[in-house]
C-alpha cells in the first residue's frame, strides 16, 4: 500500500507502482478482462501490496478529504487491481447512489482511469487495513488486524485525510481493541495515537454477504461521512 502521499503510491520493497496518464497505479494483471473462477486462487498470496491505493496527489493540486478504508482485498480485486471489484459488492452502487461517482463504476475488470481521476478530484482517497488479499475476511488474524491498525495511525500524518471512514465493524474493533464500539462517528481520543484533527467513522462492510446493509443504507452512511468530509457530491434527488 502507498506510504508517501504525494510522490504517489509505494510498496514495501520500495518498489515504484507503473504509472500512466494521470494514473500512479499498476494495470490489472489481467489486462482489462474479468477473473475466470480457476484464476482466483493464485492471488491469494502473501504479498502485502496485491492492490495499489487510490490517492489524491497534492503535487496537481488535489486534497485527501475522505480516506476510504477496506479491511483487504479479496481475491478478485486483486486480481484486477481495482478496490471492491467483485460483481455484487455494493460499494461502488452505493458510492454512486449518494452522489459521490459521476457514474456508476464498473471495477470488475479493473478500474477505469477516468473514474480513478473522478475520485481523486473530489478528494476521495481509498486503501485497506491489509493488503494481501485473502478469499474471506476470516482467514485475518487478531495480531495481524491489531498489526494494521497501528500501521493507518502512522501513515495519517504523511497522508493528511480530514476524515477516515473505515468499512468494517468486526475488524475494527479488533484492530483497536475496542470491542464495544459501534458503527458512525467515533470518539478519535478512543485509538491510540489517532490524530485528534482527523474525524474517524466506521460504515458497514459493503460486501453482498453483509445481510444488515443495503445500497439505500451504505449511501445514507456515505453521505454522512462525505459532509464531515466536505466532499463535493452530485445531489442525486
Amino acid at each position: 500500500m502507498g506510504e508517501q502521499y504525494g510522490a504517489g503510491p509505494t510498496h514495501h520493497d520500495g518498489r515504484r507502482p507503473y504509472s500512466a496518464g494521470m494514473s500512479n497505479r499498476r494495470p490489472s494483471p489481467l489486462s482489462g478482462r474479468r477473473p475466470a473462477r480457476d484464476e482466483l486462487a493464485r492471488f491469494a498470496t502473501p504479498d502485502p501490496d496485491s492492490i495499489d491505493d487510490v490517492l489524491p496527489d497534492p503535487g496537481r493540486g488535489e486534497e485527501l478529504r475522505l480516506l476510504i478504508v477496506g479491511i483487504n482485498p479479496g481475491l478478485w480485486t486483486a486480481a484486477v487491481n481495482a478496490p471492491f471489484a467483485r460483481p455484487g459488492n455494493r460499494f461502488w452502487p452505493s458510492l454512486h447512489r449518494a452522489g459521490l461517482t459521476s457514474r456508476l463504476v464498473d471495477a470488475s475488470r479493473g478500474l477505469d482511469p477516468v473514474d480513478e481521476q473522478d475520485l481523486r478530484a473530489r478528494g476521495i482517497g481509498i486503501t485497506n487495513l491489509i493488503g494481501r488479499a485473502t478469499a474471506r475476511a476470516d482467514e485475518l488474524g487478531r495480531e495481524e488486524l491489531r498489526d494494521s491498525g497501528r500501521r493507518l495511525v502512522s501513515r495519517l500524518p504523511a497522508l493528511r485525510p480530514r476524515t477516515v471512514a473505515i468499512a468494517g465493524i468486526t475488524a475494527f474493533r479488533t484492530a483497536y481493541a475496542l470491542p464495544r464500539a459501534r458503527l458512525g462517528r467515533q470518539d478519535p481520543a478512543q485509538v491510540e495515537g489517532w490524530p485528534a484533527a482527523v474525524d474517524l467513522h466506521v460504515v458497514p462492510q459493503p460486501s453482498g454477504l453483509n445481510a444488515h446493509a443495503t445500497i439505500a443504507s451504505l449511501a445514507e452512511d456515505w453521505r454522512a461521512v462525505a459532509r464531515a468530509a466536505g466532499v463535493l457530491h452530485v445531489d442525486e434527488s
